[in-house]
């Protein structure tokens, strides 16, 4: 078994995800990383790691990408819940099965890793966790009808889990990304942003291994915005 930081990434196909697992790499952490299509195997065996297709939305395929980290490594020091964009539309024409999808996909899938994660971290004596949401979860946006009211409830959620497992020495945190480079720019947004520009999905990675580290030890259950000034409360 690895005695190196160990770090489990999910939605690291492509975009946020996959730029988080090869800086937690650069940082000497051995990875773990999972996404619905093929991509994670691939980057998997880039990375000197484990890849495997599976889906945040399936109790079963997280518990394998799991129990594959632990035969592997026999630790989890650190975990990256990334996804993908919940439906969009017009705010009272989204059906019922779309809103249980964003749930289903930006809220539960935290709460399924957790199950399997928080005991493992109880045993070795602590870790710490990063859920990517979005810097609507706190200033609402029409263009994210789905998006934005499910990531306020991860928020409020975080800090329910962080304050209960403090004493156990795991924390979790939220990183609450504007825009960024994972997708096509749009002038309308851009214009909004004080930095005059799109973040970068290696700024985004550099924060996530900033919260994964010793370095933010006293950082828990937080919001931290990384949105080039687009959000305008203090």
């Amino acid at each position: 078994m690895s005695t190196d930081k160990v770090a489990v990434i999910t939605g690291a196909g492509r975009g946020m995800g996959a730029a988080i697992a090869r800086e937690l790499a650069g940082n000497g952490y051995a990875v773990a990383v999972m996404s619905p299509s093929g991509a994670s195997e691939a980057l998997g065996k880039e990375l000197g790691g484990i890849g495997m297709t599976g889906s945040v939305t399936s109790q079963a395929d997280l518990q394998t990408l799991i129990d594959k980290t632990m035969d592997a490594h026999g630790r989890i020091d650190g975990v990256v819940n990334s996804t993908g964009h919940p439906p969009k539309g017009d705010l009272l024409d989204i059906p019922d099965e779309d809103w249980h999808g964003g749930l289903d996909i930006n809220f539960l899938n935290v709460v399924r890793i957790l199950r399997i994660v928080t005991p493992i971290m109880q045993q070795q004596g602590g870790g710490s966790v990063v859920n990517i949401s979005t810097y609507a979860a706190f200033e609402p946006e029409i263009h994210f009808p789905v998006s934005t009211p499910v990531r306020a409830a991860l928020a409020a959620f975080t800090k329910i889990y962080a304050d209960k497992y403090a004493r156990d020495n795991i924390r979790m945190n939220n990183i609450l990304p504007g825009f960024i480079d994972s997708l096509p720019e749009v002038e309308m947004f851009k214009k909004r942003i004080p930095m005059e520009r799109y973040g970068t999905v290696e700024e985004i990675a550099k924060t996530a291994a900033f919260l994964l580290s010793p370095d933010s030890g006293y950082i828990t259950g937080q919001n931290l915005r990384v949105d080039g000034g687009i959000t305008r409360s203090i």
